[in-house]
């Protein structure tokens, strides 16, 4: 199943502590970027945006601002093959498709009851810790 978040929404008041992370104002900032806007930006994406609502923040902090979220598990660092990481929210077991014709990156649950491992020839005694799916490719009439 291929669902693309919102792009907007209305996001709750942030904690100021989450997963054990102290939630700066530019932390909490950087997480509610994420968000709102739920399409996999880069750093710099978030950077700009950030800009809005904090003028004197540096690319830096925004940079060190998502490695703590990413090291906190509160969100995931997403790589695609020869381009810029980028951050996704989204914690459920997921894979993402990345619609070469737009560029968007959709993510994609799995469906339930699938175990992805049964589907796998592993290697014995081999234990799946995580899972990175990414399918490239076109969504027809888009």
């Amino acid at each position: 199943m291929v669902s693309k978040a919102p792009d907007s929404m209305m996001v709750p008041d942030i904690p100021e502590e989450i997963a054990g992370l102290r939630m700066t104002r530019q932390r909490q900032e950087i997480y509610r970027i994420l968000i709102e806007q739920r399409n996999h930006p880069t750093a710099n994406e978030v950077f700009m945006r950030a800009k809005d609502r904090l003028p004197n923040i540096s690319l830096a902090t925004v940079y060190n601002c998502l490695e703590a979220l990413v090291q906190h598990g509160i969100i995931r660092q997403v790589h695609f093959e020869r381009e810029s990481s980028r951050y996704c929210p989204n914690l459920r077991e997921h894979g993402h498709f990345h619609d070469a014709a737009t560029g968007v990156i959709h993510d994609i649950d799995f469906k339930p009851g699938v175990n992805l491992s049964d589907m796998l020839d592993l290697p014995p005694g081999a234990v799946v810790e995580d899972i990175e799916i990414t399918l490239r490719g076109k969504i027809a009439n888009s």
